[in-house]
């Protein structure tokens, strides 16, 4: 159906609670890509989570960059000042404009940032080549299959054009790359240094940059100290 089409005639609306994202009522796929287009929300709780248990200095640098990344779409909506379609057609939108999506370009900076994470940041530590390379081909397919679907919903649910949502896909992309070589050229060789400040040891912030997988390093020495207590227990009670 072509927009004119959709906006001339438009479904009934119905909200997700709390939410206020809308979908056409009674329509199941509406209503599925309504809760994906909540993923870039999830994301963001996601990151507030690591940082407040891990606090480590690479996720940090990693959140401070979607803000970023936010603020350039909030700057780009205001000099484009392009509508979004059907105008007035939902009944809560936190932004007048709609060019670049803000979701997809949160979603493509998170993806993009991650694949460069995936492939240039984490290398192999042990002997499963195969395997290890297997997980992120499988994981990098599921992202983008999800950065795809947060894309499309913007569309399938009238909030953004096409365009709107192609150009924020660029716009997340381009900045997620520039982010990532700016992490790793300039913000990493500072991170011992900053970790050793008096108020990041008060506040456990850590650096794992020299760390090649830190999922592999954080199983390893986790399994070792379980094992090291575990015999410690069982000699206390013999």
């Amino acid at each position: 159906m072509a927009l004119e089409e959709q906006c001339s005639a438009p479904p009934r609306w119905q909200a997700i609670s709390v939410t206020h994202v809308e979908f056409p009522e009674g329509d199941l796929t509406g209503k599925l890509l309504a809760y994906i287009s909540l993923l870039p929300v999830a994301i963001l709780v996601g990151f507030v989570t690591l940082i407040v248990f891990k606090r480590e200095l690479h996720t940090i640098s990693f959140f401070a960059g979607v803000l970023l990344n936010e603020g350039v779409n909030w700057v780009l909506k205001h000099i484009l000042r392009e509508p979004r379609p059907c105008a007035g057609i939902h009944t809560t939108v936190y932004a007048e404009y709609g060019m670049p999506s803000n979701h997809s370009q949160l979603i493509w900076f998170f993806v993009v940032y991650f694949f460069l994470f995936l492939y240039l940041r984490m290398h192999q530590t042990n002997n499963a080549r195969c395997v290890d390379l297997l997980w992120r081909h499988v994981l990098s397919i599921m992202l983008l299959g999800m950065a795809s679907s947060v894309s499309y919903s913007r569309v399938y649910l009238l909030y953004h054009t096409w365009s709107q949502v192609f150009c924020g896909a660029v716009a997340g992309s381009a900045m997620a790359i520039i982010w990532f070589f700016f992490t790793q050229e300039v913000l990493t060789p500072l991170f011992p240094k900053i970790a050793a400040w008096p108020v990041s040891e008060y506040f456990l912030v850590r650096d794992t940059s020299l760390i090649p997988n830190i999922l592999w390093f954080e199983y390893t020495v986790t399994r070792s100290e379980a094992r090291n207590r575990q015999r410690k227990l069982g000699t206390k009670l013999q």
